[in-house]
């Protein structure tokens, strides 16, 4: 059974060896440093009671497999929203940047004409077993997937379920927005376009906008990749959960040869 891959003590933060990515072992994966900010930000009181509603990261540098110290703030606090920002500091530096946006939480009766986009893609139980990905990073280990359509890592358009599988930070529950960043991560790798093998395509950012919060232990990412001649690109993915889609992640792209 794999230990949390966060302790957290004040805003101070002990990091597992399981957080690291398939770039380079000494750093961490994407969606770690994402789910400890949204948590973070989570934590931060609102006024009235609050969804988040964006969650935008900038990996500043690479986030070393190491201490973190998180630094928080209110930049903006209203009756309808408030806006967030978190720092990660590794050793003083900052590595990681994040605002997140949170919207006054409420329930509406709206028109019979507006409706959720439902999934039309197999369900998790319907997908394809991936199972062959756990030794390209420690943290993947934490996260199960199902391909509705393609394969996870092969080029092409592809739509793959995730699932968080371990506690990410020590005591505390898994939020449902953690759960959508955590796999948004990984749409660099839902459609990828390019192989894995012979090339990097690192992602310098994450933005993940929901119209609600995801419902359930698997979220779905439906993704396409644009890859450019002059060494960016850009990968999105549509966010889905059993009862329809619900949100967008685009990742900017770090395109090199290996």
């Amino acid at each position: 059974m794999m230990t949390a891959i966060y302790r957290v003590d004040g805003n101070s933060v002990v990091t597992s060896p399981d957080a690291a990515g398939p770039w380079d072992r000494r750093m961490q994966h994407g969606s770690a440093p994402a789910s400890l900010v949204t948590w973070a930000a989570e934590r931060i009181p609102t006024p009235v009671p609050m969804n988040i509603a964006r969650v935008t990261i900038d990996l500043m540098r690479p986030v070393p497999v190491a201490p973190l110290t998180i630094v928080t703030g209110v930049l903006r606090e209203g009756r309808k929203i408030q806006l967030c920002e978190i720092k990660l500091l590794a050793d003083g530096v900052q590595v990681v940047g994040a605002t997140v946006l949170k919207i006054k939480r409420q329930t509406l009766s709206l028109p019979d004409d507006v409706a959720e986009l439902p999934v039309t893609l197999p369900s998790p139980e319907d997908s394809l077993v991936e199972d062959g990905h756990a030794a390209t990073s420690p943290f993947v280990r934490s996260v199960s997937m199902r391909a509705a359509r393609g394969r996870f890592g092969k080029a092409g358009a592809g739509a793959i379920w995730f699932r968080v599988d371990h506690p990410l930070i020590e005591g505390e529950a898994l939020s449902q927005a953690m759960r959508a960043v955590v796999a948004a991560d990984f749409s660099n790798g839902t459609a990828s376009t390019l192989d894995f093998h012979a090339w990097t395509y690192i992602n310098a950012d994450l933005t993940v906008n929901f119209s609600r919060q995801p419902i359930g232990e698997w979220i779905l990412l439906d993704g396409e990749s644009w890859i450019g001649a002059d060494g960016a690109g850009l990968a999105m993915s549509r966010l889905a959960d059993r009862q329809g889609y619900f949100g967008r992640a685009v990742q900017s792209l770090v395109i090199e040869k290996r």
